[in-house]
């Protein structure tokens, strides 16, 4: 079994692909941007309603999803909440029909 785990560069994720790994069960790390050593690493780039999660899903049977958007210090962003929305309710809808449509 290959478990995908989005968000898998972030605290959650570096410590729920830890605990997968130490179990033996294969793991798809999905980032934004490559960023480790990891074996089987997929870097989507921005998360929102456009992200193509497609090469990312391919041969897993289970998705984690941690990758959210969530408190910044200093959010640089000229609307927070509109990207707030866009990666956490727009890029997770976009992720849930996808991988739906991969079964």
């Amino acid at each position: 079994m290959r478990v995908a785990v989005t968000g898998a560069a972030g605290f959650v994720g570096q410590s729920l692909c830890a605990t997968l790994l130490a179990r033996g069960i294969s793991t798809r790390q999905i980032v934004r941007r490559k960023s480790t050593a990891a074996i089987d690493e997929v870097a989507v780039g921005g998360i929102g309603p456009e992200t193509d999660w497609a090469i990312a899903l391919d041969g897993v049977e289970t998705l984690i999803h941690c990758a959210a958007r969530v408190h910044l210090l200093s959010d640089p962003a000229v609307d927070p909440l509109a990207t707030y929305r866009a990666v956490n309710v727009a890029g997770t809808r976009r992720l849930a029909e996808q991988a739906a449509a991969l079964g």
